[in-house]
């Protein structure tokens, strides 16, 4: 086995989740209100996803790309409702106790399958990852087979890493912030989850 493969996974994995949107944003919401594993389990989400849309590019199963692509209108509209949803309740969220109890928080699952559709109905979520495979060239795509399966696990690993790597950072901030800063960070989250939404939607005007 080609452990190169596997590290070259992580490191798309990593690049692909790095970038701070809308699930970094829930993710540090989640570290500073519910504790680091919270917050984590809701990166799992967006690492899945990425994880969905590497094992398509690597595969390189044209058949999907193209429904993908044939059903942007459809992908962008159920996203960025979602997105304006989520950003009016984290809006409208009172302040909470941060000195809840870490990974207690409600819903965790609630929160993957949040950042789970998030990303997958992002289209730029597969068009990064393609991006990233197209600039690897050859060596972004190896032999079908186990190499295939060992670069998808190196992408969900490096995903993984990602947030787990954010939640920890965010979490480690989570003793600095009051109810009433708890407060504001809900309402500045929020306003740029609906924000997300909008300019999603409003893509679709171009």
């Amino acid at each position: 086995m080609d452990s190169s493969l596997f590290l070259r996974g992580i490191a798309i994995g990593f690049a692909i989740a790095a970038p701070i949107g809308p699930v970094g944003i829930l993710c540090i919401r989640k570290a500073l209100a519910d504790g680091r594993l919270a917050a984590f389990v809701a990166g799992l989400g967006a690492a899945c996803a990425d994880t969905i849309f590497g094992g398509i590019a690597a595969f390189g199963i044209g058949a999907v790309m193209d429904f993908i692509d044939g059903q942007m209108v459809v992908l962008k509209v159920i996203g960025g409702a979602f997105m304006i949803a989520l950003g009016v309740h984290t809006w409208r969220s009172a302040a909470i106790t941060v000195e809840a109890e870490p990974g207690k928080g409600p819903g965790m699952l609630r929160d993957f399958l949040s950042t789970l559709v998030i990303t997958i109905t992002n289209p730029g979520t597969i068009f990064g990852v393609a991006g990233v495979f197209a600039a690897l060239g050859p060596m972004g795509r190896p032999s079908v087979g186990l190499p295939t399966s060992l670069l998808v696990a190196g992408i969900f690993t490096g995903s993984a890493l990602w947030w787990l790597t954010l939640s920890a950072a965010a979490s480690a901030a989570r003793n600095r912030f009051t109810p009433e800063r708890m407060r504001l960070f809900n309402h500045l989250s929020g306003a740029l989850l609906m924000i997300f939404g909008m300019v999603a939607a409003a893509s679709l005007l171009f």
